[in-house]
């Protein structure tokens, strides 16, 4: 299946990855819930559990990475590395204190350096969906020719 989650990006089918913190999942749930119709017309990957709840609550085909602290959120990062995302939504608790803060900061970076639009709240993850919805985000076809 990852081959074709790589592929299918031809046109406006958009990679898009979803990691959330424990206390941010089940606003990711209402989120994915909400914008289900969006999300569907791309491919979506996920940390394992926050794949597994977005799946079984909104029926969307998730491609499922390891749990964040077991290393999916490494994962992400290397489809990001690659250029083989086009977004990431991260819901962050910014006020408790993560072991694996530091894979956070380098996932950021690697946004930054790969020109991924990333959305850390759900302010922005909404701007960006109605973005994605538009059409806004078609330059990743043509800046990256490869995803």
């Amino acid at each position: 299946m990852s081959e074709d989650f790589i592929t299918m990006t031809i046109g406006k089918q958009k990679n898009i990855a979803l990691i959330a913190h424990d206390s941010k999942k089940e606003l990711m749930v209402q989120f994915c819930i909400a914008y289900c119709g969006v999300l569907s017309r791309h491919n979506v990957c996920a940390t394992g559990t926050t794949g597994k709840l977005v799946a079984e609550a909104t029926g969307l085909d998730i491609l499922r990475f390891l749990s964040g602290s077991q290393g999916g959120d490494q994962q992400i990062a290397a489809r990001i590395a690659c250029n083989e995302l086009d977004l990431l939504l991260m819901f962050r608790d910014p006020i408790t204190v993560k072991p694996n803060e530091l894979n956070e900061a380098n996932i950021l970076r690697l946004c930054d350096v790969h020109n991924v639009p990333v959305a850390t709240n759900i302010a922005t993850a909404e701007a960006l969906i109605h973005a994605l919805e538009r059409g806004d985000l078609d330059w990743r076809n043509i800046g990256n020719p490869n995803v």
